[in-house]
């Protein structure tokens, strides 16, 4: 009985001592199983393509440039150093820009001609302005100014400004086929051997040349649209329903208050050759500018504001289908 109990105690030891031993003893550790890699396909994200806002301060500052170069009248500095600049802008802004030589009534032009690759079967669009600058102030209230030539901020640099921002904002998928036309020669009327718009009466003449050519659907000109107290009348020489159209687009911006959908005044303009070639044109004009060739058509009567207006209703109208 006593081996019988001795041998039982050693066994209990022997079971005891190896619990106690794997309790107190240093533990068993293991390498962690690595974790499965998860794999996943990550959904593109739909992009839409935004077009950039137009920049009415960058256009003031355009104003401000063709000021400072002086009076843009055929023949001087001025005018040749401003069609070096229109076109060097244009293209830096990736459009093809031209200048279109030749003669109108005996009086030379040189208009500008920007365009871009074009799409099959898009619709056929002119934006257009004047960039010469009329070189009599012969309206302004003081005669002994009336032989200084005009420094047309708004009769001429604004137009010019905002055709020249759209080049920079307008998208490159846009579904229009737009050119941007710069016209010579349009302000000197009434002054010996000059007529009103020989520029574009000269580019529309080129256009019809061959008369089974195509023909733009549309022509849009802006002129004196940089007034600071802006009011842009329905033209009664220009085509109802279009701008019924743009005016409309205006409106839609909340822009009613400047460009009015009253008709008033009836305009002799860069539209007129247009029109009578058979193209639907239009004329945004403030003809109610009060420095209208005087010499007080300066930088500080225009507004960015204005610029900003009119820009943003031609770059939603062609972003329309």
């Amino acid at each position: 009985m006593l081996i019988k109990r001795n041998l039982l105690l050693l066994i209990c030891t022997v079971v005891l001592g190896g619990m106690f031993g794997c309790a107190m003893g240093t533990p068993v550790t293991s390498e962690p199983l690595p974790l499965p890699t998860l794999t996943t396909t990550e959904t593109p994200v739909p992009t839409e393509t935004v077009v950039p806002a137009f920049d009415g301060e960058r256009a003031y500052e355009d104003v401000k440039f063709q000021v400072d170069l002086g009076p843009r009248i055929p023949g001087t500095e001025g005018h040749a150093a401003v069609i070096d600049w229109m076109v060097a802008e244009l293209e830096a802004a990736g459009w093809a820009a031209t200048v279109q030589e030749g003669e109108y009534l005996g009086n030379p032009i040189r208009n500008v001609v920007a365009k871009r690759a074009e799409t099959p079967g898009a619709a056929w669009i002119i934006l257009g302005a004047h960039f010469d600058t009329r070189s009599r102030a012969d309206h302004d209230p003081d005669p002994a100014r009336q032989s200084d030539p005009v420094p047309g901020a708004n009769d001429g640099a604004s137009g010019v400004a905002v055709l020249l921002e759209l080049a920079r904002v307008l998208p490159p998928d846009l579904d229009k086929n737009v050119w941007l036309v710069f016209f010579d020669a349009e302000d000197d009327g009434r002054i010996e051997g000059k007529e009103w718009i020989m520029g574009s009466s000269f580019f529309v003449q080129q256009l019809t040349a061959d008369e089974n050519a195509p023909l733009p659907d549309a022509a849009v000109i802006v002129d004196m649209i940089g007034d600071a107290d802006l009011n842009v009348y329905l033209e009664m020489n220009s085509d109802p329903g279009l701008s019924a159209e743009i005016w409309g687009v205006a409106a839609s911006l909340g822009y009613q208050e400047a460009i009015i959908s009253v008709p008033r005044h009836r305009m002799l303009d860069d539209h007129i050759p247009f029109r009578n070639a058979g193209i639907p044109a239009v004329d945004m004009i403030d003809f109610d500018y009060p420095y209208w060739h005087t010499v007080e058509d300066t930088v500080d009567k225009v507004s960015a504001k204005s610029l900003t207006m009119i820009g943003e209703t031609l770059l939603k109208w062609l972003s329309q289908p």
